[in-house]
């Protein structure tokens, strides 16, 4: 008989943390923020842990703190290093369903990524990464053979589509000679 697979195995992830190392003898680990909402981890329960190459293993958090710009996790059934060392270097994710609700005109980094960017009916470039500056964020297009940094801002990035992975621009002249 053939199982189906758990409904988490054929949803979008998104990743919150990645994790680093571990710490103490209790089954800790030290993991870098990669959402621009800590405050999410407040009350999670249930998220997935992905190697990225296929293995994701489905994973109860027992409780966390931040330190140093970091997230301490700590999972319920890892109780000491040797079974925490199991989950080094993978990505800890939610569903795609459990993400934080943004505003209308906000994109979550790999919403963006994949983005065709059309300026002038002329296609530039897709979208590959997502680059922050302080000021605000650049979205890294490549056609390719050549990359170019795209301000993500509403008077440069006019139109952006997620579900037909487009963005219309209107580039200030030599822009894209930088």
């Amino acid at each position: 008989m053939r199982q189906k697979a758990p409904t988490w195995q054929t949803m979008e992830l998104v990743t919150i943390a990645k994790t680093v190392r571990t710490r103490g003898l209790k089954g800790e680990i030290v993991s870098e923020v990669l959402t621009d909402f800590p405050e999410r981890f407040e009350g999670l329960v249930d998220v997935i842990a992905s190697d990225g190459k296929g293995l994701e293993k489905e994973l109860e958090l027992e409780k966390h703190w931040f330190q140093k710009n970091r997230v301490i996790l700590k999972f319920k059934g890892f109780d000491s290093i040797e079974e925490a060392e199991d989950l080094l270097h993978f990505d800890i994710c939610v569903r795609e369903e459990d993400a934080v609700e943004l505003e209308a005109d906000e994109y979550f980094d790999w919403q963006l990524e994949g983005c065709k960017v059309v300026a002038d009916g002329k296609e530039i470039g897709t979208v590959t990464g997502v680059m922050r500056t302080g000021a605000n964020e650049n979205l890294e297009v490549s056609d390719g053979e050549k990359e170019y940094l795209i301000p993500f801002v509403r008077a440069i990035c006019v139109e952006v589509d997620i579900e037909n992975s487009l963005i219309r621009a209107e580039l200030p002249d030599g822009l894209l000679d930088l």
